[in-house]
């Protein structure tokens, strides 16, 4: 169900920087949670996760703006960001990936397509934040597909900040800090 090299990749490269990680999920129901944990000792890199499905758990747990939330039922960017810097501070952790979607049609809601958004962040600084469109399928594997998507992602990140240094990294969260916590931009790509 998940890529187990990908997540065996990311897991070294975590180990190797003393980096740590947490999650911050709705849409994929703690399956991005389920696939770091899957990695061979998770519990030196992998700080834990949260999984908050309805806008009041976002609010209570993750400080999701409640008026914004309630106007896109919990999926947009802004959402996103805000979780994925919010799970960071829950678990004191370096990194934290966040995400919020749909992994079947609503009707009601007129979502007849499936989306979703994760935002990336490193030390509560946004590092990058995208959506992601996906088939209608049985939700089970629309999440495996969004889970999947976010490891090969975060693992092309970090294989390119692999060759900077800590201090690099440091430098770079400082000078993204300036831009605020709700920027989409910039993004390391």
């Amino acid at each position: 169900m998940y890529d187990d090299k990908t997540i065996l990749e990311i897991r070294n490269i975590l180990l190797k920087n003393n980096y740590t990680i947490a999650v911050a999920e709705s849409v994929t129901a703690g399956h991005l949670q389920v696939a770091f944990a899957s990695a061979e000792n998770a519990s030196q890199f992998f700080q834990g996760g949260l999984t908050a499905y309805n806008l009041g758990q976002k609010a209570r747990h993750l400080k999701i703006e409640p008026i914004h939330a309630e106007q896109c039922n919990c999926v947009s960017d802004k959402v996103a960001i805000t979780m994925a810097h919010e799970v960071t501070h829950l678990f004191s952790s370096d990194w934290g990936i966040a995400i919020t979607g749909y992994a079947a049609p609503m009707p009601e809601c007129s979502i007849d397509e499936l989306f979703a958004h994760y935002a990336i962040s490193f030390r509560q600084t946004l590092i990058r934040v995208q959506t992601i469109n996906a088939r209608i399928e049985h939700p089970m594997k629309v999440q495996a597909f969004y889970v999947n998507t976010i490891l090969t992602a975060f693992h092309e990140l970090l294989r390119d900040q692999s060759s900077f240094s800590k201090s690099d990294l440091n430098s770079i969260s400082s000078r993204f800090a300036s831009a605020g916590p709700f920027s989409t931009s910039p993004s390391i790509e």
